[in-house]
Parts: structure tokens; C-alpha cells; sequence
């Protein structure tokens, strides 16, 4: 099992930025790949970004490209989505997943391991 936990999270103007973490214990980090997902309301949760774990390898869905940034941080077991230039567009419950899968690992059902999702509004 894996444990995720998502500290942060919070309201600011468009235009700014905010650093989303993420915790994870439990199994082994060897293997695993991260994410990050957003929910708006009415819609489907959608890929925004992952990282694999052992290699560092990142991918971004195209709406946040140049303007998100996934990485691992110095501390063991956390991960960081820094968000820059941020839009209304980008107002969203932001979940981070895990998952020992492998392959493309840019849906929801790649993904086994959930934390409990942090809101990030953003202001026009």
C-alpha cells in the first residue's frame, strides 16, 4: 500500500503561482510513477503531469506545458508541482496518484493509489 498526502493548495489571482506537495510512504519508491491530477467541477478528473520516480523522466499535458513544473524533492518520498502563470482555467481539486504500472501513464486507471485532493482557485 501507499499513503499520499497533500498539504497546500489555496486561492491566488491569475497571473501568480503555488507549490502543491505531495507525501508518500509505504511501499518501495523503486519502481513507482507519480502524478498529478485536476478535477474541475462538472468535469472529468484529467492528466496534468508525472514523474517517474527512479529515472526522473516528466511528462505534461499540453495546458500546462511551460507553465508546470513536476519534480521529486530533497526530502525522501515528496513531490512538488510548482505552478506558474497560473489561469481560472486552472482553478481544480488537484489529486496526486501513484502507480507501479507501466506504459503511457496518462489516465486515471493507470493509477492505484489516490490522496485525498487539495483545492487551488484561481481569481480573475
Amino acid at each position: 500500500q501507499v499513503q499520499l498526502v497533500e498539504p497546500g493548495g489555496g486561492l491566488v489571482q491569475a497571473g501568480g503561482s503555488l507549490r502543491l506537495s505531495c507525501v508518500a510512504s509505504g511501499r518501495t519508491f523503486n519502481s513507482i510513477t507519480m502524478g498529478w491530477f485536476r478535477q474541475a467541477p462538472g468535469k472529468d478528473r484529467e492528466f496534468v503531469a508525472r514523474i517517474s520516480w527512479s529515472a526522473g523522466n516528466t511528462y505534461y499535458t499540453d495546458s500546462v506545458k511551460g507553465r508546470f513544473t513536476i519534480s521529486r524533492g530533497n526530502a525522501k518520498n515528496t513531490m512538488y508541482l510548482q505552478m506558474n502563470s497560473l489561469k481560472p482555467d486552472d482553478t481544480a481539486v488537484y489529486y496526486c496518484a501513484a502507480s507501479y504500472r507501466f506504459g503511457r501513464l496518462y489516465t486515471r486507471y493507470d493509477y492505484d493509489y489516490w490522496g485525498q485532493g487539495t483545492q487551488v482557485t484561481v481569481s480573475s
